[in-house]
């Protein structure tokens, strides 16, 4: 296991309903994946579609176990604004990273990867290979 407990992940959407679902997705995939904490932080405080830094920010927080936390997002504005958040410096854990990879598909690796007792650069590392995943 990674120092301190498993790698955190936050997956942020515009939408409430697509992170969790993803969520769940990457958990159930990664056959339930329990010890791995997984946050959605989807769309507006509102319920409206968009992103929140309060709402990444809790997420982040509530993943942090001191292993780090990996951050995927969906599109352009869920990317900005985590990148605005790590620039401010302390709106996030320590070691909170994020990570160029595919949505679904990274967001599957880097749970089932966190789950084997990766650390957050075997995280990452796992999240970002999801790119080459060939599907035809």
């Amino acid at each position: 296991m990674s120092e301190g407990g498993p790698v955190g992940i936050v997956l942020v959407s515009h939408s409430a309903q697509v992170a969790a679902a993803v969520a769940e997705l990457a958990k159930g995939l990664a056959g339930g994946a329990a010890e791995v904490p997984v946050a959605p932080a989807g769309g507006t405080e509102g319920g409206g579609i968009g992103t929140s830094a309060e709402l990444i920010s809790a997420a982040a927080a509530s993943v942090d176990r001191g292993a780090g936390v990996a951050v995927l997002t969906d599109l352009g504005s869920a990317v900005l604004t985590v990148k605005a958040l790590l620039a401010e410096g302390d709106e996030l854990p320590e070691d909170t990273r994020l990570v160029d990879a595919p949505f679904v598909e990274g967001a599957v690796a880097a749970v089932v990867t966190a789950a084997a007792g990766a650390d957050l650069d075997a995280v990452e590392a796992a999240a970002a290979e999801a790119y080459s995943y060939r599907k035809a």
